[in-house]
């Protein structure tokens, strides 16, 4: 697979898209700049005790409060206050020696929030959530520091192995790695990056997440709440952190700050490899000289439009999203099963796609096209689920039911992108909305594409007079009219002045009736 990160920065922000095989699977806005994104540590104030949510409201600095369940507190709560109050009262030179922290008990699993509250403690926490909408950030006290390879969690002594390391060698080669170089009061994950990597290259990814935790140490000494204590990594080193392979090929940026931080960053986690950095400095912007802002056009909104013709249609409900597969009008009646089959395949790859790209979360429901052989059933819920598995966020996926319907819960740690897919209509002057100009030939060249494979008849092609001229300028073996002849037969394109600027329909040159669909 070939992946490449592509970064834009403009006066409103920093957008940055990550391709896989040339198509946008994955768009984020980087906003570093401000404050209360997912893996910030904060030292926060209780502020208000809630037995009967066994929660607590915390106080980090947003307008809203964060919200602090029970489950949230980590099994390692009375530690992380003992360590708190500690750093905070620290008056020596350096930090005190973690490794020699004593650990305090464990707390209940079932126990009440109230009991360990009641003093309204300082405490150190660290984002779940961004806030969205109304709601302030969600928290939790089960502190964790992410590495390339690894993933260190304070306060126990535990090393675990990723599921997805299927090796059995392997995990334990890992295993006896990690435990022969952590040091004492910190437990390790070992993330599925780092399965073939040698001692010296974890034990370097472990040391610099030990330097981490030292600068948390630090930064408590006299601190007041609300206080950040600690800042996750900017958007563009955070994803090189967690993606950066073999398969990581290409990383281009529209401006010199960020193509420097990016070299710098993989200097340390894979010298060698910053050639893949470079900077963009062509006359067009960026996403449209990748082909970026055309996928964005096409790939966000209600409906998205499949290679084969069909189509989804995508709902959100205030308790979930809806997902409707469509074939459109290349359903068969001669073999219904297999067409339902091959169109329910591709949609599960575009519902995975989708997932991912919009950063949907919570309960979605997909309506695949019906479908009566269990086998095929079957057979699409293995594809679907082998499409997500390459999705970061925590999903979970229930086998097709008879009805044809699939669920999925899947985690969502910030605000969905939403993206407008209209543009101001040329023809009436801006009061009303259109599909996107940029998707005009791309469907009108998928349409003629159907109707001279399955129509015997003289295809007549209706258009604004602008669009005709544009689809015949140029010599006539290099237009896209001719384009267009050459590779699916012949067909005559009609200018209409009464259309609007980007309405098409196609009529039979020998009934002269239009051709619906």
């Amino acid at each position: 697979m070939n992946k490449e990160l592509i970064i834009q920065s403009s006066e409103t922000g920093i957008e940055i898209a990550l391709l896989e095989n040339k198509k946008l699977v994955e768009l984020h806005y980087d906003n570093s700049g401000g404050s209360f994104n997912v893996g910030d540590l904060y030292l926060g104030k209780v502020k208000k005790v809630m037995p009967g949510l066994n929660a607590v409201f915390v106080e980090i600095g947003h307008e809203k409060d964060a919200f602090l369940h029970y489950t949230d507190l980590s099994p390692y709560f009375r530690s992380l206050v003992k360590f708190t109050e500690m750093s905070i009262n620290d008056k020596s030179g350096g930090s005190f020696d973690f490794s020699k922290f004593a650990l305090e008990p464990e707390i209940s699993k079932t126990g009440k929030v109230s009991e360990l509250m009641q003093n309204k403690p300082s405490v150190l926490v660290q984002i779940l959530k961004e806030p969205i909408s109304s709601k302030g950030p969600r928290i939790s006290c089960e502190l964790s520091i992410p590495g390339r390879f690894l993933v260190v969690t304070p306060f126990n002594n535990f090393v675990n192995v990723s599921r997805k390391i299927s090796s059995t060698e392997e995990r334990k080669r890992l295993q006896r790695i990690i435990e022969s170089i952590k040091p004492a009061n910190f437990g390790v994950i070992v993330r599925t990056a780092a399965e073939g990597q040698s001692s010296s290259e974890l034990h370097k990814d472990l040391i610099q997440i030990v330097d981490a935790w030292k600068a948390i140490q630090f930064n408590l000494k006299q601190a007041k709440a609300p206080q950040k204590i600690l800042s996750e990594q900017n958007k563009t080193t955070s994803l090189l952190r967690d993606l950066l392979n073999k398969d990581f090929n290409l990383i281009v940026a529209n401006e010199d700050t960020i193509v420097k931080e990016a070299k710098d960053y993989i200097a340390k986690i894979a010298p060698g490899r910053e050639s893949i950095v470079s900077l963009y400095q062509n006359g067009s912007t960026i996403f449209d000289h990748f082909g970026i802002s055309k996928q964005v056009k096409s790939s966000f909104g209600k409906t998205v439009m499949l290679e084969s013709g069909g189509y989804l249609i995508i709902e959100h409900t205030e308790a979930l999203h809806v997902i409707d597969v469509n074939s459109g009008h290349k359903f068969s009646n001669e073999n219904q099963e297999e067409t339902a089959l091959n169109t329910n395949q591709e949609a599960a790859k575009e519902i995975a796609r989708q997932l991912r790209l919009r950063d949907i979360g919570g309960i979605i429901i997909v309506d695949f096209i019906d479908m009566k052989n269990a086998d095929n059933r079957r057979d699409l819920s293995a594809a679907f689920e082998e499409y997500m598995s390459v999705d970061r966020a925590k999903h979970t996926v229930l086998p097709i039911s008879k009805f044809g319907l699939l669920q999925i819960t899947r985690q969502r740690l910030r605000p969905e992108i939403k993206i407008s897919t209209g543009e101001t209509c040329p023809s009436c002057e801006g009061t009303g909305k259109v599909r996107s100009s940029q998707l005009l030939l791309d469907d009108i060249e998928k349409h003629i594409k159907y109707l001279k494979a399955n129509l015997n008849t003289n295809l007549e092609l209706h258009v604004h007079p602008i669009i005709k001229s544009h689809l015949t300028k140029g010599l006539f073996w290099n237009s896209i009219y001719a384009k267009w002849k050459k590779a699916y037969g012949m067909f005559t394109i009609v200018e209409d002045p009464g259309f609007e600027f980007i309405q098409y329909k196609f009529f039979d040159q020998n009934t002269a009736e239009e051709i619906k669909f």
